[in-house]
């Protein structure tokens, strides 16, 4: 590992500041993601600027009945945090679904966000990489790709974004605030991260210089059920093949409000739009569910190794919307 000077700001504007003194330097929070990179020479950064004693680590009610939840509260506490498991479950679900529960009592909100992705040559400093050296080559488009993108990838980057929670946010409509040099600004979820299209090395719309202080939900849709589901390779500890968040309101037998997010299958958690539109208002069946999901995947480009994420994203979806019919809670009046 190389040498890195390391501070410990005493507040956010400070830590703003420091970032922006020179190029370089990174925000450290729970560090379960960026020191694995440092140590495998994918990071080099100048300076670590230690965010994870600043007053980020709340998870507070808005005043509309939302949550605030604090950049440096950690994955374990906002997994079992009463508001969270009441009002948003598939929240909770996602982070128990993510890495160990040692890894989970480390991570941060604002450090999963911006993990980056598990691609073996992303993280292999011997071999090409646009995402880490734009311009050197994708040699997971010919090579190892069974794990990687069939949405949104484009021919400089097959990456998958590996989060599980930014799944369940991005199906939640969460928002993003960050700090900067600039000011405060708000970035809804959906549009944090980045298709790779030529700039596959940004990741996000983020900054220099801009930190993550809190992500905000809106306040949950009465009476919508919601779930996380993932596939993986083993029962623990491994990164989703395909995951899918999902929430869901029927009504006198029609679906009367749905929102749909799958994992593994991009560069960033995939809003399914297409499907979500295809469902509202129609009769809460499986043929309308299965119709939808088909309509979503159809622009899935899979690679040689990795087509059947788009079956097993459609079946993983079509039973977790199935699941979620039958749980809706019975209604009077």
């Amino acid at each position: 590992m190389k040498p890195f000077g390391y501070v410990r700001p005493a507040s956010t504007d400070e830590a703003v500041r420091l970032c922006a003194e020179g190029a370089g330097a990174r925000f450290l929070g729970g560090g379960t993601n960026l020191v694995d990179l440092m140590k495998l020479g994918v990071e080099t950064p100048r300076v670590l600027i230690d965010v994870a004693g600043l007053p980020l680590d709340r998870v507070t009610r808005t005043a509309d009945g939302g949550l605030s939840i604090g950049a440096t509260v950690r994955n374990s506490d906002l997994a079992a945090h009463p508001d969270v498991t009441e009002s948003y479950p598939v929240l909770s679900q996602a982070l128990l679904a993510g890495a160990s529960g040692q890894l989970r009592n480390a991570a941060t909100t604002g450090g999963n966000l911006l993990q980056r992705t598990r691609c073996r040559y992303f993280q292999d400093v011997s071999k090409p990489c646009n995402k880490r050296l734009p311009g050197s080559g994708c040699p997971a488009r010919e090579g190892t790709h069974r794990d990687l993108a069939i949405l949104g990838h484009s021919p400089e980057c097959v990456a998958t974004n590996p989060s599980d929670m930014a799944v369940a946010l991005a199906a939640l409509d969460a928002t993003v605030v960050l700090l900067g040099p600039e000011g405060e600004r708000a970035v809804p979820l959906t549009e944090f991260h980045r298709l790779p299209g030529e700039n596959p090395d940004q990741d996000t719309v983020i900054r220099p210089g801009e930190l993550i202080t809190e992500v905000v939900l809106p306040p949950p849709t009465p009476g919508a059920a919601s779930r996380y589901r993932k596939a993986r390779d083993r029962a623990s500890f491994a990164f989703a093949l395909v995951s899918v968040a999902a929430t869901l309101r029927v009504e006198a037998g029609h679906v009367e409000h749905a929102t749909l997010a799958f994992g593994g299958v991009a560069h960033r958690p995939w809003r399914a739009r297409r499907a979500e539109t295809e469902m509202r208002g129609a009769p809460a069946t499986p043929a309308v569910f299965q119709h939808a999901l088909i309509a979503e995947l159809a622009e899935a480009r899979p690679l040689r190794d990795n087509a059947f994420k788009v079956d097993l994203a459609r079946r993983l979806a079509l039973d977790l919307l199935g699941e979620l019919t039958e749980r809706q809670p019975a209604r009077s009046g």
